[in-house]
This record gives C-alpha cells, sequence and structure tokens, in this order.
C-alpha cells in the first residue's frame, strides 16, 4: 500500500519533442514540479529552424535563448532546476539506443525514433519513474506507444471540449411581446427592465439573440459595459447584405466602436471573411489602415522554397482568396460609382493591405482594423502575440474553421481560435459569432454538410 503511495508522489519525467517547442517555447516551464528533458536531437532539429520569419522560426529562436539563459554557467548533463529548487529541473540526453529496444533498428533511422530512444533511455535511468514522451506529432504518438512508451500530447492551451464552445449567440423562444415592441421602438433598452419583463430570460455578455414573441421576432445584443439589450439591424455594409441572423450579429460586432476584438468562426460559405472585410471598410474614415493578414500553410507542408518563382510568386497563390473577396466586394457597385474607384485607390495609397501574416512582425497596430483570416492554422501564442500589438485605436478581427486545419501539429482543440474564444468569451471588449448556414450556393451547403 506505501508503495502505491510514493509511486503516485512520484515526479513525472516529461521528454519533449521538437513540435512542441516550436508550438509554445514557453513549453518547459509548463509541468509544474515534474521534470523536462530535451533529447539532443530536439536541439538538432531547432538548429534547423532558427532562421526564417515563419512563427516557428521565431520560436525556435526564442527558446533557443531561453535556453542559454536557464544553462547558464551549468553542467547540461546534469538536471538543472528551472524555476527554483522545489520546482521541476531540465537537462539534455543523447539518443542513442542503451536497452535492448532500439526504435531506429525497428523502425528505421529517423530523426523521430532518436527521439524515441532518448525517452527509452532515461525510462531505464529512472526505472521507478513515470517516463511519458510528449509531442504534438500524432504518429510519433502511437509508434511510441506501439514500443510500450507512454505517451501524450501537450495539453497547455487545448480547449477540453469544442464541441461546446461558446457560439456567441442564442434563439429566445415565447419572449414578451410587449418588451420585443419597445426594443424596436426605443433601439436599446436597460437590462434589468428586460430580465424583470422576461424572468426566465438570463442574458451572457455580449452575447446576440433572436428574440421569437408569438407573432414576431427580432434580433438583440446584450450590451454588458452599457447594461443594455440593443436591437441588431440587417445593415449593409460596403455592398454587402447579410443574408441571415448571424451575418448581421457579425456586422453589428465588427462595426461596434466598444469591441476591440472579434471572432468569427465558420465553415466555408458562410461570409466570415467577406463580411469581416466589407464591415472593416465601412470603417475606413475611422482607421489609418485596413490590414487583411493570413498564415500561409501549404497543404503538403513544405517549406516555400520548394516552390517555383520568387518570393511573390510562392506567395501569391496563398493571398488570392483575400483578392478575391476584395473583388467580390468591388463587383457589388458598376465601375460608375465612386465606390468602385475607391477601393483601386485605397489599394494604391495601402489604405487596403493584404499580406501573409509573418511580414507584419514588428510593425506598429495603431489606429487600424487588423483581420486575421485562417487563424485557425495559428498557435495560441501566435494568437496572443498579434493582440499584445495592439496600440491605441487598433481593432483585430479573427477569423477562421477550426473543423479545417493545415497545420500538422494543430487540431480543434489545440488551435489559436479555439483558445481565443474559449478564453475571452464575456469580457466587454470582445464579441464572436459561429456562423451556420453557407451563403455560396446549394452544392456548396451540400459539400460542407454530407462530404
Amino acid at each position: 500500500m506505501a508503495a502505491k503511495k510514493n509511486a503516485k508522489k512520484a515526479r513525472k519525467i516529461f521528454v519533449l519533442d521538437t513540435s512542441v517547442i516550436l508550438y509554445d517555447h514557453n513549453a518547459i516551464h509548463c509541468f509544474d514540479e515534474h521534470d523536462v528533458v530535451l533529447p539532443i536531437s530536439v536541439l538538432e532539429e531547432l538548429d534547423e529552424f532558427k532562421k526564417g520569419h515563419d512563427s516557428k522560426n521565431y520560436e525556435a529562436r526564442e527558446f533557443i535563448r531561453t535556453l542559454d539563459k536557464i544553462t547558464e554557467g551549468k553542467d547540461f548533463t546534469n538536471w538543472i532546476p528551472l524555476n527554483g529548487e522545489n520546482t521541476g529541473a531540465i537537462k539534455v540526453i543523447m539518443d542513442t539506443s542503451r536497452s535492448g529496444l532500439d526504435a531506429e533498428r525497428i523502425l528505421g533511422r529517423k530523426m523521430d525514433h532518436r527521439i524515441i530512444n532518448a525517452a527509452l533511455n532515461i525510462r531505464e535511468e529512472a526505472p521507478d519513474r513515470p517516463t511519458i514522451l510528449v509531442t504534438k506529432d500524432i504518429n510519433l504518438r502511437l509508434k511510441a506507444k506501439a514500443l510500450d512508451l507512454a505517451s501524450e500530447d501537450y495539453l497547455t492551451g487545448k480547449v477540453k471540449d469544442v464541441d461546446s464552445l461558446f457560439r456567441g449567440k442564442a434563439t429566445v423562444e415565447n419572449f414578451n411581446a410587449t418588451t420585443l415592441g419597445r426594443l424596436y421602438e426605443k433601439k436599446s433598452l436597460d437590462i434589468d427592465e428586460v430580465i424583470s419583463e422576461n424572468p426566465d430570460f438570463s442574458p451572457f455578455p455580449n452575447s446576440f439573440y433572436i428574440l421569437k414573441s408569438d407573432n414576431s421576432s427580432g434580433l438583440a445584443f446584450y450590451n454588458v459595459a452599457n447594461q443594455t439589450l440593443d436591437h441588431v439591424e440587417k445593415r449593409s455594409v460596403y455592398g454587402i447584405k447579410p443574408r441571415n441572423a448571424e451575418q448581421a450579429f457579425a456586422i453589428h460586432a465588427v462595426l461596434n466602436p466598444d469591441i476591440k476584438l472579434v471572432s468569427l468562426t465558420g465553415v466555408a460559405g458562410t461570409g466570415k471573411t467577406l463580411i469581416a472585410l466589407a464591415a472593416s471598410l465601412e470603417q475606413r474614415r475611422d482607421f489609418k489602415q485596413v490590414y487583411l493578414a493570413r498564415p500561409i500553410v501549404p497543404l503538403s507542408n513544405r517549406d516555400l522554397g520548394y516552390l517555383p518563382g520568387d518570393a511573390k510568386e510562392k506567395i501569391n497563390p496563398y493571398m488570392q482568396p483575400l483578392w478575391d473577396n476584395l473583388k467580390l466586394i468591388k463587383n457589388t457597385f458598376s465601375d460608375r460609382d465612386k465606390e468602385y474607384k475607391q477601393l483601386d485607390e485605397m489599394v494604391e495609397k495601402e489604405k487596403i493591405v493584404i499580406t501573409p501574416l509573418a511580414y507584419i512582425r514588428g510593425r506598429s497596430l495603431a489606429n487600424i482594423i487588423f483581420i486575421v483570416d485562417e487563424s485557425q492554422n495559428l498557435t495560441p501564442h501566435e494568437v496572443k502575440t498579434i493582440i499584445t500589438r495592439a496600440g491605441d485605436g487598433a481593432k483585430f478581427i479573427f477569423t477562421g474553421d477550426v473543423k479545417q486545419i493545415d497545420s500538422p501539429y494543430l487540431d480543434e482543440q489545440s488551435n489559436g481560435l479555439s483558445y481565443l474564444v474559449d478564453r475571452v468569451k464575456g469580457h466587454d471588449m470582445y464579441a464572436h459569432i459561429t456562423l451556420e448556414k453557407g451563403e455560396r450556393s446549394a452544392l456548396a451547403n451540400l459539400a460542407n454538410d454530407l462530404l
């Protein structure tokens, strides 16, 4: 019995894979009192990632600097405390097999298999302590388990239940018809007054509602900062008309000057990026620039250097969907309309800037609207880094589909967009809408629903 109790209290040893570091350069500080091991192969791989402008290059450089500071003047082959004597420690270990089990011999000569060998080595050194390989690479986890080595995903920044993720909207049945009538008339009602007349109505901060009475319905927003229920109108923005309640909610959120951070999620064809861009252009006089950016994630997950052409030719295919949205807005006007010509002028004068996300690193982000498209391909740390660059008067809009992820080490639970929605919901400067109704075509909706 005592042995079992001691086993439960045994400090674990977590062996980190390169994918964990590239996801979060602060990962070594996220294991509480447990110890962290870095295989020498991980340092070799990080050396290859340190050059470049992508987020993974930044993560690699920051981690190398952090590690250099921690290990300064110390023997890295012995345990080095991470945050003081009572917390976990870190060390680097070799990755050649010293036991009868050799992952490289069984699975082939590959860096991933050397990392497995490193974990097997440390497990042999400390047989009385649980040893766990931590990696964002699903296949590596499966290989480790096939060799009877405990393995798990890196859980920091992971949303527990994506299916119950905040949607930002709800439908309220049997809403008081008199209250609804006054909302249409006055446009805004004190929330206490609304609740007193609708005792079952329990609004969540900065959420949108479809209110239904016996013979009428309306759209509303609970403005937590003002403690009011505000009427939401279906208004057009820069030639784009909302086709459903969700799009009207999204437009309201982007246009609201008190909301500085907006997220719009939904499958392809729901109008996320188009609505974000059109509503941002509607506010062109209130902001210095409109930035529209997206991370570049090749579908093959190979570096852009493999692609033919110069830097611009490599990047253009990834930026084309953003230009397509701008063209769609432009085509809602005739070539005689002033708005048609304004769009060309705004692009020429860089009032509208369409760019890869990596290209804005270090720029001042004051008095701009910043739309980050495909943000489900960002890590939580990347999303945080972008938002913390916000200067005075900046507004950020993150769009994406958390079920359509191209990055190999992210999933529905661990991507930055899911993390943002889960962590910031309820804040008075933030609003979110999940768009569910596709508006492209019946065929596109069929593909989203059935394929």
